[in-house]
């Protein structure tokens, strides 16, 4: 009797174990698509918007409503990061080069301690840019609702988008499935601290941008729009 539990036992034993191999081999069978998903996924972004891609003196000389400026950290509300400052010099200097007469500072000021858009525009004023023509998005929270709001709050139809080259593509692949005509200006000038992470970042990022570019969510806030026609300062705090 003993002897044939322990058959027993060893044959349960073996099944068990086959179907544990089976269901590791069906979880890395997954875990494999689903690299392969999302590397053709970033590849398909980059390819769809990379030849829209330029810098401030090869940008195409157009109509644009405004050039976009995507935000990203501030120090002590005073100061822009590295990132952000590449990102203002490029605008300004699209300013100032006749390309564009309108600015629109896209960023995050959800809290009362955070302004990410303060900082901007103190920044373009800073470096010659009338305050008028510097337009404050407050709730640009991430790079789809910047876009989505260019579109839907300021109205505008032509953008020049403003960021560091990784992250511009993904910025205009939401752009076109938004129906807004979009180019995008590198603001690159050396291969800051950290690029390597914001790399790898980026490739999800993408993924994630790719699906809402899809599905269409609405921002965290829309609100009452504002005419480019007028005064930037409507905008301020």
């Amino acid at each position: 009797m003993s002897a044939v539990l322990v058959m027993l036992n060893n044959e349960k034993l073996q099944n068990i174990m086959k179907l544990a191999k089976a269901l590791l081999l069906i979880f890395a069978v997954l875990v494999v698509l689903a690299v392969i998903v999302v590397a053709i996924i970033n590849l398909h972004v980059k390819a769809k918007t990379s030849d829209r891609v330029y810098v401030v003196s090869t940008v195409p000389r157009d109509n644009y409503d405004a050039a976009l400026v995507l935000g990203c950290g501030v120090y002590n509300n005073e100061y822009p990061s590295p990132l952000l400052r590449e990102r203002l010099d490029a605008a300004v200097e699209l300013f100032h080069e006749g390309v564009v007469n309108k600015l629109i500072m896209s960023g995050d000021h959800g809290q009362d301690n955070y302004n990410e858009v303060a900082v901007m525009k103190q920044y373009a004023i800073d470096e010659g840019v009338p305050s008028e023509a510097i337009f404050m998005d407050h709730a640009g929270f991430s790079t789809y609702e910047s876009v989505f709001r260019a579109r839907d709050i300021f109205m505008a139809d032509s953008v020049l988008i403003v960021s560091q080259e990784y992250h511009v593509y993904r910025a205009l692949y939401v752009a076109e499935a938004l129906g807004l005509e979009a180019y995008a200006v590198s603001a690159d000038k050396t291969r800051l601290s950290g690029q390597t992470a914001r790399d790898l970042r980026e490739i999800l990022a993408r993924n994630k941008d790719f699906i809402f570019s899809i599905i269409k969510p609405e921002p965290t806030y829309l609100g009452e729009p504002i005419s480019l026609d007028q005064s930037g300062d409507i905008t301020n705090d």
